[in-house]
């Protein structure tokens, strides 16, 4: 028999979507010397915002 966990839901991941710009986009991020840049390009669909197209 496997002893039984608590889950509290209300801590660490709350499910739902965020908005692109508050989590991932940085447009103010400067690169640094160790950093490995690649570059893509990424056509959005119609309505969709550029920033989150990629």
């Amino acid at each position: 028999m496997s002893p039984q966990t608590e889950t509290k839901a209300s801590v660490g991941f709350k499910a739902g979507v965020k908005d692109y710009k508050l989590t991932y986009y940085t447009p103010d991020y400067v690169t640094k010397d160790t950093d490995i840049l690649a570059a893509f390009r990424v056509s959005p669909q119609p309505g969709v915002p550029p920033e989150e197209a990629g």
